[in-house]
């Protein structure tokens, strides 16, 4: 009979606050509680922070910026607290650019290698625990309802993480499914696309930006050009509509561009193996086209070559916790305002599915998210934070981005730093105690 073994040793860790997973909501999360005196660990299964800004080279710090349709409005920034203590990090080790123009907003384009630099150095200051190259595998659950901690797989051997309050911020809810507690996937299963980004290096960035603009929505002379010299010339091509990004560093654009969907015309869902193996070997295969593309016909790309692509394929959306709140999409675009409202947002529905991205605009406000959308709907001891949060389909569209990532993990951060050291229950924290907090952190919520 056949044995699945591991005789190594069982690694035991304990903590105040575990935060699985090192995106920006992670990382804000772990800095934040460490900094209240928790003793905080994090898990993140690769080798350094940044989630999908940098595994998957989304590459740039979106939703920070009112959108209006007055063009000659310079960038007024609507989203502040840990987010500003990050661009700072950021500016100083030289990884962030000025704003550049998105549609009828901006966003700011980072070095993914000084991000991860920059993660590692407030990470340390703060004194958390972190152990990459770690692999959660199983919930830890106490009575059927309590979340205890986690079981992982590294290199070293087992481990047990024994926390008083686990953060989900694995982008996926994974602890929250291990743990049975409820969840839902996209809209009625269905989810956003993936998209291979990359890097474009050897472009004459000066020539490029004078013929087709500062925009990085790329216009219509664009979108025509793919229509017109894509399909049947030799080209597989199924984005026209794309956006390409000026960098921090000379002679580059970061390409946001691929529309990755399975042989059959599914949108693939990264939840399942197959499908997430589908979309790294398609998305790398529409990256070269694309290279190729822009090489043979865009201005200032004759002599272009593929730098880099994600570790792994962009993902928007796949499982999301059921909170005890849930963001609407109606809320986007009324620019809805809660009383227990711990973060804000300025940023478009901005939904990937179908042939074409979709952007709906919110015009000179934001929109709040409420604190219950953090907190599972079941579970005791147990909060999450990113783009796991509870919110409908076209919400998460909108809500999913970098800034607000930040600002989900500084609320979150001092939410389980309460509970974990003042026994408080985290559904029994009031959303609006939390907001005066963020607020006296620099915040500006009000």
């Amino acid at each position: 009979m056949t044995q699945s073994l591991d005789r190594r040793a069982q690694l035991a860790l304990d903590a105040d606050v575990l935060v699985v997973g090192g995106g920006a909501s992670g990382l804000a999360a772990a800095v934040v509680a460490a900094r209240q005196g928790a003793k905080v660990v994090v898990l993140e299964r690769y080798g350094f922070c940044g989630g999908g800004a940098v595994a998957g080279l989304s590459g740039t710090l979106c939703g920070m910026y009112a959108a209006t349709d007055n063009r000659a409005a310079p960038p007024l920034q609507m989203v502040h607290g840990f987010l500003d203590e990050f661009v700072a990090a950021m500016e100083y080790r030289g990884g962030l650019a000025e704003p550049v123009r998105y549609g009828k907003t901006f966003t700011r384009v980072h070095d993914p290698l000084v991000w991860r630099e920059a993660a590692d150095a407030l990470l340390m200051e703060a004194g958390v625990q972190v152990v990459y190259h770690t692999t959660v595998v199983g919930a830890l659950v106490e009575g059927g309802e309590r979340i205890e901690g986690v079981a992982a797989y590294t290199k070293e051997g087992p481990a047990t993480i024994r926390a008083k309050v686990t953060v989900d911020a694995s982008g996926d809810a994974d602890v929250v499914a291990m743990a049975g507690f409820p969840f839902f996937v996209g809209q009625d299963g269905r989810v956003q696309n993936p998209t291979m980004i990359f890097r474009l290096m050897g472009v004459d960035t000066a020539r490029f930006l004078a013929t087709y603009g500062e925009d990085t929505i790329m216009g219509e002379e664009v979108s025509a050009l793919i229509r017109e010299k894509g399909a049947g010339n030799g080209y597989d091509l199924p984005r026209a509509k794309i956006w390409l990004f000026p960098t921090t560093r000379p002679g580059e654009l970061l390409c946001n561009c691929t529309r990755v969907i399975g042989a059959d015309g599914r949108e693939l869902n990264p939840l399942f193996a197959r499908d997430f193996s589908e979309a790294e070997i398609e998305g790398r295969r529409q990256v070269r086209e694309y290279a190729r593309f822009f090489r043979d016909h865009l201005a200032g790309c004759e002599a272009s070559f593929v730098n880099d692509t994600g570790v792994q394929v962009g993902v928007r959306q796949t499982r999301q916790a059921k909170g005890i709140t849930t963001l609407r999409n109606a809320d986007i675009l009324a620019g809805a305002k809660f009383r227990n409202g711990i973060a804000r947002s300025p940023w478009p529905i901005e939904l990937h599915s179908g042939a074409k991205p979709r952007v709906e605009w919110l015009l000179d406000d934001v929109y709040e998210i409420p604190y219950g959308c953090f907190v599972p709907e079941r579970g005791e001891g147990l909060l999450t934070a990113g783009r796991c949060l509870s919110a409908e389909h076209e919400a998460v569209a909108s809500a999913r981005v970098t800034a607000q990532c930040f600002s989900y993990g500084h609320a979150i951060g001092h939410a389980a730093a309460l509970a974990a050291l003042e026994g408080i229950a985290p559904r029994d924290i009031d959303g609006a105690d939390l907001r005066a907090l963020l607020n006296r952190d620099g915040a500006r919520l009000d």
